[in-house]
């Protein structure tokens, strides 16, 4: 595709974005460059938290060599259309971990998309997304794992649930594996549910009012997500934004 071009819903990663939305940006910037050296750890982290109307792309392309290790965390809240991609190639015995949150109202369209090469023997992969949507938001993650002939003792996993919290809101979850290695050991699991109705009757007659009882139910649905954030200062700017914005949806 010319860097020029607007992407069109016949691209499988932009099937289910807001095009109108993105054509208001276009073209979007180059895509941030982050290589982690062998041997070496990296801790990343981001806070997608456009206003209201607007339009916000961030895409990643990392390169992790043999032995490093690269960690990131992304909080996807904000614009009308919030957007990040990931395209991360991995050295040997290497490690990439991404744990991610999505939180929509409205009619936001917001979209993690990776896309994790496993190029050498021994490297690892985690991938842990949430989603919690409402309204008419659309919440989408679209991943991909790929084990390349050689990588050999490949151990990769893809995590991904969504809870609604309307009829009228969507989750898209799309993990994918394609593997050309034969000794490997790859997962993926997706859900989409909505909030336990015995559980919020069960706290209503402990006399909790249902837009508590409602957040706390959606805390512990994203809980672990920023756990092992490891800037305390970061760590608690995402859980500031996320109940927010959970308190802004319940």
């Amino acid at each position: 595709m010319n860097a020029l071009t607007l992407p069109t819903r016949k691209a499988e990663e932009w099937r289910y974005s807001d095009l109108d939305a993105l054509a208001t940006i276009w073209p979007v910037p180059a895509p941030t460059r982050i290589e982690v050296a062998a041997g070496e750890a990296s801790h990343q982290h981001l806070l997608q938290d456009a206003s209201d109307g607007a339009a916000a792309v961030h895409d990643y392309v990392i390169t992790i060599a043999d032995g490093a290790r690269c960690d990131f965390h992304v909080l996807n809240i904000g614009g009308k259309l919030g957007r990040v991609t990931f395209d991360v190639t991995l050295g040997k015995g290497s490690h990439f971990e991404l744990n991610g949150a999505i939180i929509g109202g409205g009619d936001q369209v917001l979209e993690i998309i990776s896309s994790v090469t496993h190029a050498q023997p021994d490297a690892t992969s985690g991938q842990t997304i949430r989603s919690i949507l409402g309204q008419r938001a659309t919440g989408s993650y679209l991943g991909s794992i790929n084990v390349a002939r050689d990588a050999q003792r490949t151990d990769a996993f893809q995590s991904v649930k969504a809870m609604l919290l309307d009829r009228t809101a969507t989750a898209n979850a799309k993990p994918e594996l394609e593997i050309y290695a034969d000794d490997v050991k790859c997962a993926h699991g997706a859900t989409v549910g909505e909030l336990d109705r015995q559980a919020l009757f069960y706290m209503a007659s402990r006399g909790m009012d249902p837009a508590t009882a409602k957040t706390l139910l959606l805390k512990a649905f994203v809980a672990g997500v920023f756990d092992d954030v490891a800037d305390e200062a970061v760590k608690a700017a995402f859980e500031a934004a996320a109940i927010g914005r959970l308190e802004a949806l319940v």
